[in-house]
């Protein structure tokens, strides 16, 4: 058997993280087993769904490094197609038509509600008890099919991720498989999709286990091979309530946005309910090769943007510095053209930094010179620090320019002024950088080169 996954959005919106961490899951699988991922948009919401949702779901899927092998495919250019099996399925007795109109359906959910019942459909539609009631087909609307849904017995299915899960058949009413204007519904649209594209494991968050003793119904009215069924846990915020916009980011394209590497967010989607011992960071290659769903934990998982910051961290850290570069000049907004080659400032800063919005700043300095307060040029330029800035302007005039060398001259200054590092590095980075934290000050001056910081301790002390 090929393993055959899926993914099936619906385009109401951004790629979420839950989304995203289920699509990974599907991808996954199939990888780890040589098998096919498919992709399917569900857009029979046809009020919602919109071109652009579609878009940011591709978008996001292709930036995270999930690659599809079949797909997309859309719901609503399949419409035909449920029609023909809706009347399969009301020619074998498995469904039928229903001319219930909303108000009745209130009407009787109001009836049930006061006896205490639970609301449900009352089936008066099926033929027979359509019969008995005299019902006659009006000509001024048209119907919907339903299914009819075995009144006895119980429906179950081994969980690959829950372990067994029953409903009893008395808790299901017939659902609407195909609304009045010939759209499915969703767990009609489920079924006959994953039956036409041969799904053989259907990973999905687990706020769709009610769905499937429904699904499972439909599967073998129509005499189709079930596939195996997995539901992970769903998402919580760090309070523990389940995850949205109040939490922070929660869309993939966000997370791009505010500079995470691609690698960083799969690395921290894919512990999201799953684990392999204590391995904590690990690349998509290595998470293919040892995920399984018998590592998937029952229990909601808790997402903890701190950690996902300590990934993405670690992540630029060991990124390759021409990657890097080409990632954050979007990010800078700014010209580089003529400064220092970015790819070696990304070099010295990329460890000061755990986004690429962060790593932008820091390289910023190297191109875009803001000069510091002249209260606090004032404050830290005084008796003490001006003469050992004059010394540090003349030697630096002589020294070859490497950062070996201006190390050593920082260092002669040093000891011939009796002044300590922070005393004289602090006021040389302000006047040079406009700012009094930076990387090691010799590391930054042969950066910057020998023009631009003569020049800027020159304007600066010349001024004063």
């Amino acid at each position: 058997m090929t393993v055959r996954t899926r993914f099936a959005p619906s385009p109401t919106g951004y790629l979420h993280i839950g989304g995203a961490r289920t699509a990974l899951f599907s991808w996954a699988y199939a990888r780890r087993h040589g098998g096919k991922f498919v992709l399917r948009i569900e857009d029979t919401d046809t009020e919602r769904s919109t071109r652009e949702s579609v878009a940011a779901i591709l978008e996001s899927l292709a930036w995270l490094g999930i690659a599809w092998d079949e797909g997309p495919f859309f719901q609503m250019q399949r419409l035909s197609r449920y029609r023909e099996v809706a009347e399969q399925l009301i020619a074998a007795g498995h469904a039928y038509r229903c001319w219930t109109t909303k108000e009745e359906l209130d009407a009787l959910r109001r009836e049930q509600a006061a006896k205490g019942a639970k609301p449900r459909y009352d089936g008066r539609w099926r033929p027979e008890r359509a019969k008995a009631l005299g019902l006659v087909p009006p000509a001024d609307r048209p119907p919907v099919v339903r299914f009819r849904t075995p009144e006895e017995g119980s429906v179950g299915w081994n969980d690959l991720v829950k372990g067994p899960i029953e409903f009893p058949n008395a808790e299901l009413d017939d659902l609407v498989l195909l609304r009045a204007d010939g759209i499915p519904t969703y767990n009609f649209g489920v079924v006959v999709d994953d039956i036409d594209m041969g799904i053989t494991h259907v990973i999905r968050g687990d706020d769709h286990v009610a769905n499937t003793p429904r699904q499972i119904h439909i599967f073998r009215a129509l005499g189709a091979k079930l596939p195996e069924f997995a539901h992970v846990p769903m998402i919580l915020g760090a309070d523990g309530e389940r995850l949205s916009k109040r939490h922070g980011a929660v869309s993939v394209t966000q997370y791009r946005d505010e500079g995470y590497l691609p690698e960083a967010l799969v690395n921290a989607l894919a512990r999201l309910g799953w684990s392999h011992g204590d391995d904590e960071i690990f690349g998509l290659e290595q998470f293919v090769a040892w995920f399984d769903l018998a590592h998937v934990s029952r229990s909601p998982a808790q997402f903890n943007p701190e950690k996902a910051l300590w990934l993405n961290q670690q992540y630029l850290r060991r990124a390759e510095d021409a990657r890097l570069a080409k990632l954050v000049v979007p990010f800078l907004g700014i010209e580089v053209a003529g400064g220092p080659p970015l790819e070696r400032v990304v070099a010295l800063v990329k460890s000061r930094a755990a986004t690429l919005v962060q790593l932008a700043d820091e390289a910023r300095l190297f191109y875009q010179y803001v000069a510091p307060p002249a209260a606090q040029v004032a404050e830290m330029v005084n008796e003490r620090t001006r003469p050992a800035l004059r010394m540090l302007e003349a030697r630096l005039a002589e020294t070859p320019w490497d950062r070996k060398s201006i190390a050593e001259t920082i260092a002669a200054v040093l000891k011939a002024t009796g002044l300590k590092m922070p005393e004289l590095a602090m006021p040389a980075r302000l006047l040079v950088t406009g700012r009094t934290q930076t990387p090691s000050l010799d590391a930054v001056l042969e950066l910057l080169g020998r023009e631009t910081v003569l020049a800027r301790l020159s304007h600066h002390l010349d001024t004063d």
